[in-house]
């Protein structure tokens, strides 16, 4: 994968707000940075909840490099994941780093596109019930955003997710949009998503 440019939209929202912006480059899925650590198994074992917790570390460790520069301002970060990587972002909720105080949840999920099949999730029961797992020890506020025409979690397994986060006794503000061009689960770093996810992430980081 390729890093994001300082140009793209979804970061000059986040600059033109005052945020200093890191996008960082998990392990393995750039040229360096050793190997890839987010494995679950294959669809017959779908175990989410050590590839989530894998994904919050590179994330943490990313927060924390950030915060150690002269050049940030002192405070805690809003983490923002899309994909594979929102689903890391809610395995950190659940640990309630002091470092952080936000998380947006783009889209997460792991197992989407079974089998090259839209919509096709392996073993979606898992990340139900590791999503309640997450939620009984989260405490850091969470904005989930799903689009209905999302090709990897649709808006049926979204409510799931969330409402098994919820019944762990986390609180988390869940908002379904409507379709969004070819494929929602692009609405974050897509031209133009901002229209849609910016009001959303404006109001919750208020």
């Amino acid at each position: 994968m390729r890093p994001t440019p300082c140009g793209a939209e979804a970061v000059r929202w986040f600059t033109s707000r005052g945020y200093i912006v890191a996008v960082p480059m998990r392990r393995g899925y750039g040229e360096t940075g050793g190997a890839w650590a987010e494995g679950f198994g294959g669809c017959q074992r779908g175990d989410y909840g050590p590839a989530g917790r894998e994904t919050a570390r590179d994330i943490l460790g990313a927060v924390r490099a950030m915060q150690a520069r002269g050049d940030v301002a002192r405070g805690a970060a809003v983490v923002v994941g899309q994909s594979a990587g929102g689903w890391g972002s809610l395995a950190l909720a659940a640990q309630n780093p002091p470092e952080v105080s936000h998380v947006v949840n783009m889209a997460g999920g792991r197992g989407g596109w079974q089998g090259g099949v839209p919509n096709s999730v392996c073993r979606p029961e898992n990340l139900v019930r590791v999503a309640g797992e997450f939620g009984a020890t989260a405490r850091t506020p969470t904005l989930w955003i799903y689009s209905a025409n999302d090709s990897f979690f649709d808006h049926a397994l979204a409510r799931r997710m969330v409402a098994a986060w919820q019944e762990g006794g986390a609180a988390a503000d869940f908002q379904a949009v409507g379709p969004f061009s070819r494929d929602g689960h692009n609405i974050f770093f897509a031209a133009g998503g901002s229209d849609v996810w910016g009001p959303l992430v404006g109001a919750f980081l208020r």
